[in-house]
């Protein structure tokens, strides 16, 4: 039998654990799979170059590939469908071959979601402000607010592109529920959760994205990057006190949900994420 050829196209990818993640899981499932990571940085290619790889990968007969930052909304013109998820959310971070056809699915969402469920059911969803309004922030945005969020405050450094998810997301959700912000730092004061969607504390692009100084023990803090498992933000927040959640459980679900996709067998979440967790 032929394995399962799948794999990640990214930026910055080298440390990501989806090769672990999914051959493990087949592995126990009897099922062979390979993985394979296409780091374009690492590369020497570009976005440019997202319709070769596609290609390249149908035609070698892969069941389909991960997609993360920075290609999770410029991916989407060069497929053919879209699941109602990411039609919905604007960014897709899952492709599957099938039927000669190029189809974009959303698994963050559903990752984000459960992992919240999980680790931060008890929080309070009055006002919470988001940092980034990429392909991640608009799954994460989507996620919050179908938990219950009143109020979610978007920042990004580019205003357009905030503007742009938070009317989207005021579209789905009513008026009043989403607003694009240029500063945090007032916003802060009154903020009861903080979600981190942007690159800043990765293994490829470290630093904290906000002032520390804007946290407090009574906020809860979560930040979807996993590699590192503890970011500097979630490092900072912890000291004060603060409840956190790391990227870990959203990395292992939403794995999940595409391993499912790739293959058609339903993946063993808590295998998965006990898998993860004894990796570090």
């Amino acid at each position: 039998m032929n394995p399962v050829l799948v794999g990640l196209l990214g930026e910055g990818i080298l440390s990501s654990k989806s090769p672990l993640l999914h051959q493990c899981e087949a592995e126990s499932q009897h099922l062979k799979l390979i993985y394979t990571l296409y780091d374009f940085a690492a590369l020497g290619k570009t976005g440019k170059d997202l319709i070769k790889f596609l290609e390249a990968a149908e035609l070698l007969g892969f069941s389909g590939l991960n997609v993360t930052h920075p290609f999770k909304q410029v991916i989407i013109p060069l497929l053919d469908e879209l699941s109602e998820d990411a039609k919905s959310i604007n960014a897709v971070n899952t492709v599957v071959f099938k039927d000669n056809k190029k189809i974009g699915y959303n698994t963050d969402f559903l990752g984000f979601r459960d992992a919240f469920n999980t680790e931060l059911s008890d929080a309070n969803l009055a006002k919470v402000v988001q940092l980034g309004a990429g392909g991640a922030g608009s799954a994460v945005a989507t996620a919050i607010l179908t938990l219950g969020a009143d109020q979610l405050l978007i920042h990004d450094k580019d205003m357009n592109r905030a503007k742009s998810l938070a009317w989207s997301l005021n579209k789905n959700f009513g008026t009043g529920k989403a607003f694009a912000i240029g500063d945090t730092h007032d916003e802060m004061l009154t903020a009861d959760g903080l979600i981190n969607t942007t690159p800043v504390g990765m293994a490829a692009h470290p630093g904290i994205p906000i002032n520390v100084n804007t946290l407090r023990p009574d906020l809860w803090v979560a930040d979807i990057i996993y590699f590192p498992i503890e970011t500097e933000l979630l490092k900072e927040a912890k000291t004060l006190g603060c409840k956190t959640m790391g990227g870990g459980s959203m990395a292992v679900y939403q794995a999940a949900k595409a391993f499912e996709l790739f293959t058609g067998l339903s993946a063993n979440k808590e295998r998965m994420l006990s898998r993860f967790k004894a990796s570090y």
